[in-house]
């Protein structure tokens, strides 16, 4: 019998697609080591579950997420049905009673968690992948096992098979991809169309990445029309990694993003968007891998004009953050966490 990972995440307008994401990439990689998956989510956005499904994944959805009774009620009757493998939480609602049920039902229980917000931690493993991640503090089980730092961050196949490219840093960079999320509910990509129109550089471009559940996408593509710099509004976009390669910056927000960015060596300026990011973008900005603009709330598009000119001109500033990234990044944070996973297996 093949081992399951049982993942249980979610994705909307507040939380963002990045806990799905991540844990897609954990199961993709789970199952080129023989296993099988199945996401079990709440998701406001239909095209998402039938990305994990296009991916080979099983995938069940919920009308209602904890603590709605009815999230345990259908999850456990799922887990009731497999008897070995792993179950993921990756989410701030699964709190240390929904930990406790699981645990219940003697499967092994990994949680990624990014900010030890808990009281307690009922898990056989706690994953923090973030910079910076070891100078939390977990209450957790005697032998839960942490696994603490950017050596485990969990990257998709599709950003692994780019391992051996570089990128190309210009004298002056012209492309500018910009990303802030699968949903972006404040609209900051907004302000940020509006710093690019600003850039008087010859050849400028910029490509814009919203998500499906972006409730402001009309209003988007009305502001990018009415541009002299081109910018493309791209939404759903299943081709990360070549926009990654293609740009010579990025734009983005604080969220698992920046270790795709960091890992591609693109140079980039990070917004943060939530409480939770703010680690993740003080971190790589103290690191000397991005350039931090701090809160979105503190910022206008004159300000994020400015640093885009200063960034974009600054060849070996760019240079040095690309090397960076990469050394930080190496891409074997996937088969860490999967061989950890297996080790328990097995026992």
């Amino acid at each position: 019998m093949q081992p399951n990972l049982i993942i249980r995440a979610d994705a909307n307008a507040q939380v963002g697609t990045g806990h799905l994401m991540r844990c897609l990439a954990l199961a993709q990689s789970w199952k080129t080591r023989g296993g099988e998956a199945t996401f079990i989510t709440c998701c406001e956005s239909r095209s998402l579950p039938q990305s994990l499904a296009d991916a080979g994944m099983q995938v069940v959805t919920l009308e209602s997420a904890h603590p709605n009774p009815m999230d345990w009620k259908l999850t456990s009757q799922i887990l009731q049905r497999h008897s070995n493998g792993w179950v993921v939480l990756d989410g701030y609602h699964f709190d240390p009673e929904y930990q406790r049920q699981v645990k219940k039902g003697g499967l092994p229980l990994l949680v990624i968690d990014d900010t030890a917000h808990l009281e307690h931690y009922h898990a056989d493993i706690v994953l923090n992948q973030n910079i910076g991640a070891d100078l939390l503090r977990y209450s957790s089980e005697p032998d839960t096992l942490l696994l603490l730092g950017s050596q485990y961050v969990l990257l998709r196949p599709e950003f692994l098979s780019r391992g051996a490219s570089r990128i190309r840093i210009p004298g002056i960079a012209r492309k500018v991809l910009i990303t802030l999320g699968g949903a972006d509910a404040d609209n900051q990509t907004l302000k940020v169309i509006q710093a690019v129109k600003q850039i008087d550089i010859a050849g400028f471009e910029a490509v814009v990445v919203v998500g499906s559940n972006n409730p402001h996408r009309p209003q988007l593509q009305v502001e990018s029309r009415d541009s002299t710099v081109p910018i493309a509004i791209v939404t759903n976009a299943t081709n990360m990694d070549e926009l990654m390669a293609w740009a010579d910056l990025a734009i983005s927000g604080g969220g698992s993003t920046c270790w795709e960015l960091a890992f591609m060596g693109l140079p980039a300026l990070v917004i943060i968007l939530a409480d939770n990011q703010r680690a993740v973008a003080e971190g790589l900005d103290e690191a000397g891998i991005v350039v931090s603009l701090g809160w979105h709330n503190n910022l206008n598009a004159t300000d994020i004009t400015q640093a885009l000119l200063s960034l974009a001109g600054e060849m070996d500033a760019r240079t040095e953050m690309s090397q960076r990234g990469r050394q930080l990044i190496d891409g074997r944070g996937n088969d860490r966490v999967v061989s950890k996973l297996l080790a328990r297996c097995s026992n």
